[in-house]
């Protein structure tokens, strides 16, 4: 973890030199930068998929047709312009059940469900965790903290530029009654990655 977090920083730095050059250039202006930042907090993030998630959890014929038919059961939502564009084609939910766990990798590069999910973290751009998460999934996810029982199945799910996936973690217990805001804000990216599951707060 350390690792990751020094590989991170080295990153992060990277793109700040970077990014400078280009403003230094006249290549793009702080102002660019601003808006897509801007874009990424306010638009397009993990909070559209928490709400697509609570969404499907108390209605289960939204919950088929999501499941069925990703694209056009979140175009029936109100969401902002840019749903179905860059990073947001071809995006298909797989749902966690008691006997199936699903995590999703992108085995060639990064790509990734922007819309739903938000940018992707460090980890999921890293080599060795795409290499791992296809050979020892159910090892990756318990560095992760989750520990998923050998009975039940462990399932990955390549993304790309041709379909890119995400996942419709279990409703935890605990939550019944409770609206879809409610709902939708104790949804994590992670467990909508499959690296985590969703928990009530104490």
């Amino acid at each position: 973890m350390t690792e990751n977090v020094g590989r991170e920083t080295y990153s992060a730095a990277r793109v700040k030199a970077l990014e400078s050059l280009l403003i230094e250039k006249g290549i793009i202006t702080s102002e660019t930068v601003d808006k897509v930042i801007d874009f990424f907090e306010k638009d397009m993030g993990p909070f559209n998929g928490a709400r697509i998630v609570a969404k499907a959890w108390v209605d289960p014929a939204f919950k088929e047709r999501l499941l069925a038919d990703t694209p056009s059961a979140i175009a029936e939502m109100s969401f902002p312009r840019g749903m179905a564009g860059a990073e947001g084609e071809n995006m298909a939910a797989v749902a966690n059940t008691p006997d199936v766990h699903n995590l999703i990798v992108c085995t060639m590069c990064s790509c990734y469900p922007w819309p739903v999910l938000g940018l992707p973290p460090y980890w999921f751009k890293d080599p060795t965790f795409r290499a791992r998460a296809i050979r020892e999934p159910r090892k990756v996810l318990k560095e992760f903290g989750l520990d998923v029982s050998e009975s039940v199945e462990v399932k990955v799910w390549d993304t790309s530029a041709q379909i890119r996936w995400f996942v419709l973690p279990e409703r935890p217990e605990g939550t019944e009654g409770w609206t879809e805001e409610q709902l939708a804000a104790i949804v994590t990216p992670e467990s909508m990655q499959g690296a985590a599951r969703v928990v009530v707060p104490a």
